[in-house]
Protein backbone atom coordinates (compact mmCIF):
# COMPACT_ATOMS: atom_id res chain seq x y z
CA UNK A 1 0.00 0.00 0.00
CA UNK A 2 1.39 3.41 -0.98
CA UNK A 3 2.00 6.23 1.45
CA UNK A 4 -1.03 8.36 2.26
CA UNK A 5 -0.93 11.67 0.38
CA UNK A 6 -1.24 14.67 2.69
CA UNK A 7 -2.82 18.02 1.95
CA UNK A 8 0.05 20.49 1.57
CA UNK A 9 0.15 24.27 1.93
CA UNK A 10 2.84 26.06 -0.07
CA UNK A 11 3.78 29.54 1.12
CA UNK A 12 4.70 32.53 -1.03
CA UNK A 13 8.46 33.08 -1.03
CA UNK A 14 9.90 36.20 0.61
CA UNK A 15 10.81 39.01 -1.79
CA UNK A 16 8.64 37.78 -4.66
CA UNK A 17 5.03 37.65 -5.80
CA UNK A 18 3.40 34.27 -6.53
CA UNK A 19 6.70 32.39 -6.26
CA UNK A 20 6.33 29.60 -3.73
CA UNK A 21 9.02 28.14 -1.50
CA UNK A 22 8.41 26.68 1.97
CA UNK A 23 5.57 24.24 2.47
CA UNK A 24 4.09 22.14 5.25
CA UNK A 25 1.67 19.23 5.27
CA UNK A 26 -1.45 18.62 7.31
CA UNK A 27 -0.88 16.14 10.11
CA UNK A 28 -4.31 14.65 9.41
CA UNK A 29 -6.15 15.24 6.15
CA UNK A 30 -9.40 17.22 6.40
CA UNK A 31 -12.63 15.26 6.15
CA UNK A 32 -14.18 17.81 3.80
CA UNK A 33 -13.41 20.85 1.65
CA UNK A 34 -16.19 23.45 1.41
CA UNK A 35 -16.01 25.87 -1.54
CA UNK A 36 -18.25 28.95 -1.74
CA UNK A 37 -18.76 31.46 -4.55
CA UNK A 38 -20.97 34.57 -4.73
CA UNK A 39 -22.02 36.35 -7.92
CA UNK A 40 -23.46 39.85 -7.52
CA UNK A 41 -26.52 40.81 -9.56
CA UNK A 42 -28.65 43.97 -9.43
CA UNK A 43 -32.22 44.21 -10.64
CA UNK A 44 -33.12 46.67 -13.35
CA UNK A 45 -35.30 49.64 -12.44
CA UNK A 46 -38.28 48.48 -14.46
CA UNK A 47 -41.81 49.29 -13.32
CA UNK A 48 -44.81 46.98 -13.42
CA UNK A 49 -42.69 43.85 -13.65
CA UNK A 50 -43.08 40.64 -11.68
CA UNK A 51 -39.50 39.61 -12.35
CA UNK A 52 -37.24 42.48 -13.49
CA UNK A 53 -34.20 41.49 -15.53
CA UNK A 54 -30.99 41.14 -13.52
CA UNK A 55 -27.66 42.67 -14.52
CA UNK A 56 -24.40 41.04 -13.50
CA UNK A 57 -21.93 43.42 -11.82
CA UNK A 58 -19.07 41.30 -10.52
CA UNK A 59 -18.24 38.21 -8.50
CA UNK A 60 -16.69 37.73 -5.09
CA UNK A 61 -13.54 35.62 -4.77
CA UNK A 62 -14.15 31.97 -3.94
CA UNK A 63 -13.68 30.87 -0.35
CA UNK A 64 -12.46 27.51 0.86
CA UNK A 65 -13.26 26.26 4.37
CA UNK A 66 -11.52 23.31 5.97
CA UNK A 67 -10.55 22.01 9.42
CA UNK A 68 -7.05 20.87 10.33
CA UNK A 69 -6.24 18.75 13.39
CA UNK A 70 -2.80 18.61 15.00
CA UNK A 71 -1.79 16.32 17.87
CA UNK A 72 1.34 15.72 19.96
CA UNK A 73 -0.36 13.67 22.69
CA UNK A 74 -0.31 10.50 20.60
CA UNK A 75 2.08 11.44 17.77
CA UNK A 76 3.23 9.37 14.84
CA UNK A 77 6.61 11.12 14.80
CA UNK A 78 9.17 9.98 17.41
CA UNK A 79 10.24 12.63 19.89
CA UNK A 80 7.07 14.72 19.51
CA UNK A 81 5.26 13.29 22.56
CA UNK A 82 3.70 16.07 24.67
CA UNK A 83 5.45 18.83 22.72
CA UNK A 84 3.64 22.20 22.62
CA UNK A 85 1.37 21.77 19.59
CA UNK A 86 1.64 25.49 18.84
CA UNK A 87 5.41 25.50 18.36
CA UNK A 88 5.38 22.11 16.65
CA UNK A 89 2.57 22.76 14.17
CA UNK A 90 -0.09 25.43 14.56
CA UNK A 91 2.16 28.53 14.64
CA UNK A 92 2.96 27.82 10.97
CA UNK A 93 -0.72 28.20 10.15
CA UNK A 94 -1.17 31.21 12.44
CA UNK A 95 1.63 33.11 10.68
CA UNK A 96 -0.29 32.81 7.40
CA UNK A 97 -2.53 35.55 8.84
CA UNK A 98 0.24 37.95 9.94
CA UNK A 99 2.74 40.40 8.50
CA UNK A 100 5.19 38.96 11.03
CA UNK A 101 7.54 36.52 9.26
CA UNK A 102 6.57 38.17 5.95
CA UNK A 103 7.48 41.80 6.67
CA UNK A 104 9.13 42.46 3.30
CA UNK A 105 5.70 41.98 1.68
CA UNK A 106 3.88 44.21 4.19
CA UNK A 107 1.02 41.71 4.04
CA UNK A 108 0.37 38.04 4.88
CA UNK A 109 1.48 35.59 2.17
CA UNK A 110 -0.51 34.01 -0.63
CA UNK A 111 -0.79 30.22 -0.32
CA UNK A 112 -1.30 27.36 -2.70
CA UNK A 113 -3.05 24.21 -1.55
CA UNK A 114 -2.34 20.86 -3.16
CA UNK A 115 -3.31 17.30 -2.37
CA UNK A 116 -1.83 14.17 -3.96
CA UNK A 117 -2.99 13.38 -7.47
CA UNK A 118 -5.38 16.36 -7.36
CA UNK A 119 -2.32 18.61 -7.46
CA UNK A 120 -2.60 22.36 -6.79
CA UNK A 121 -6.30 23.16 -6.55
CA UNK A 122 -6.60 26.50 -4.74
CA UNK A 123 -4.64 29.76 -4.48
CA UNK A 124 -5.54 32.32 -1.85
CA UNK A 125 -4.91 34.01 1.47
CA UNK A 126 -5.92 32.77 4.90
CA UNK A 127 -8.74 35.20 5.68
CA UNK A 128 -9.98 33.74 8.96
CA UNK A 129 -8.50 31.34 11.50
CA UNK A 130 -10.15 29.84 14.57
CA UNK A 131 -7.85 27.88 16.89
CA UNK A 132 -9.33 25.44 19.42
CA UNK A 133 -6.95 23.78 21.88
CA UNK A 134 -8.74 20.73 23.22
CA UNK A 135 -6.19 18.71 25.24
CA UNK A 136 -3.49 19.78 27.70
CA UNK A 137 -0.72 18.19 29.77
CA UNK A 138 -0.68 18.45 33.57
CA UNK A 139 1.61 21.47 33.10
CA UNK A 140 -0.97 23.23 30.91
CA UNK A 141 0.85 22.65 27.61
CA UNK A 142 -1.60 22.32 24.69
CA UNK A 143 -1.07 19.03 22.86
CA UNK A 144 -4.11 18.86 20.58
CA UNK A 145 -5.64 21.55 18.38
CA UNK A 146 -8.37 21.95 15.80
CA UNK A 147 -7.94 24.83 13.36
CA UNK A 148 -10.90 26.16 11.40
CA UNK A 149 -9.45 27.81 8.27
CA UNK A 150 -11.15 30.03 5.69
CA UNK A 151 -9.07 30.83 2.63
CA UNK A 152 -10.09 33.54 0.16
CA UNK A 153 -9.08 33.21 -3.49
CA UNK A 154 -6.36 35.63 -4.63
CA UNK A 155 -5.05 36.50 -8.09
CA UNK A 156 -3.21 39.51 -9.43
CA UNK A 157 -5.38 41.87 -11.51
CA UNK A 158 -3.35 40.94 -14.59
CA UNK A 159 -3.81 37.18 -14.09
CA UNK A 160 -7.50 37.53 -13.31
CA UNK A 161 -8.22 39.60 -16.42
CA UNK A 162 -6.26 37.23 -18.63
CA UNK A 163 -8.23 34.23 -17.35
CA UNK A 164 -11.40 35.83 -18.73
CA UNK A 165 -12.25 35.67 -22.42
CA UNK A 166 -13.30 39.31 -22.51
CA UNK A 167 -13.15 39.97 -26.23
CA UNK A 168 -15.79 42.71 -26.31
CA UNK A 169 -15.17 46.46 -26.58
CA UNK A 170 -17.80 47.14 -23.89
CA UNK A 171 -15.66 45.44 -21.24
CA UNK A 172 -12.57 47.09 -19.73
CA UNK A 173 -9.41 45.00 -20.11
CA UNK A 174 -5.69 45.13 -19.41
CA UNK A 175 -2.94 44.89 -22.02
CA UNK A 176 0.77 44.26 -21.47
CA UNK A 177 2.81 46.30 -23.96
CA UNK A 178 5.05 44.18 -26.20
CA UNK A 179 7.99 45.33 -28.28
CA UNK A 180 6.70 46.92 -31.48
CA UNK A 181 3.28 47.78 -30.03
CA UNK A 182 1.70 51.14 -30.84
CA UNK A 183 -1.59 52.54 -29.60
CA UNK A 184 -2.96 52.12 -33.12
CA UNK A 185 -1.95 48.44 -33.27
CA UNK A 186 -3.42 47.82 -29.81
CA UNK A 187 -6.71 49.51 -30.70
CA UNK A 188 -6.82 47.52 -33.94
CA UNK A 189 -6.35 44.30 -31.96
CA UNK A 190 -8.80 45.11 -29.17
CA UNK A 191 -11.37 47.36 -30.84
CA UNK A 192 -10.93 46.23 -34.47
CA UNK A 193 -10.25 49.86 -35.43
CA UNK A 194 -6.73 51.42 -35.34
CA UNK A 195 -8.26 54.89 -35.17
CA UNK A 196 -9.70 54.30 -31.69
CA UNK A 197 -6.37 54.84 -29.90
CA UNK A 198 -7.26 58.14 -28.21
CA UNK A 199 -9.41 56.63 -25.38
CA UNK A 200 -6.44 54.40 -24.45
CA UNK A 201 -4.08 57.40 -24.43
CA UNK A 202 -6.46 59.47 -22.30
CA UNK A 203 -7.18 56.65 -19.85
CA UNK A 204 -3.46 55.98 -19.27
CA UNK A 205 -2.20 59.58 -19.38
CA UNK A 206 -0.04 59.03 -22.48
CA UNK A 207 1.14 62.26 -24.10
CA UNK A 208 3.14 60.72 -26.95
CA UNK A 209 1.37 57.64 -28.40
CA UNK A 210 4.59 56.59 -30.16
CA UNK A 211 6.53 56.11 -26.93
CA UNK A 212 5.33 52.86 -25.37
CA UNK A 213 7.63 51.02 -22.97
CA UNK A 214 7.53 47.19 -23.27
CA UNK A 215 6.22 45.64 -20.08
CA UNK A 216 3.90 48.55 -19.29
CA UNK A 217 0.40 47.49 -18.25
CA UNK A 218 -2.30 49.56 -20.00
CA UNK A 219 -5.95 49.81 -19.06
CA UNK A 220 -8.14 49.49 -22.17
CA UNK A 221 -11.33 51.39 -21.30
CA UNK A 222 -14.88 50.56 -22.21
CA UNK A 223 -15.84 52.24 -25.49
CA UNK A 224 -18.92 54.42 -25.47
CA UNK A 225 -20.65 56.01 -28.47
CA UNK A 226 -19.08 59.32 -27.43
CA UNK A 227 -15.54 57.95 -27.29
CA UNK A 228 -16.02 56.26 -30.66
CA UNK A 229 -17.14 59.51 -32.31
CA UNK A 230 -14.38 61.60 -30.69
Amino acid sequence: MGQLAKLTIKVERAGSVLSFGDSFAALFNPDKLVFSKTANWIKQGAQQRDCPELQFTNAEPRTLRLDLIFDTFDPEEPGMKDQDVRRAYTDKVFHLTTVEKHGDKHRPPVCRLSWGAAGYFFQGVLQQLEQQFTLFTEQGIPVRAKLGCTFKEWWTNYDDLNRQATQSSDIAKMHMVKRGDTLSSISAEEYLDPGLWRPIAIENGIDDPRLLVPGTLLLLPTLTDRSRSS
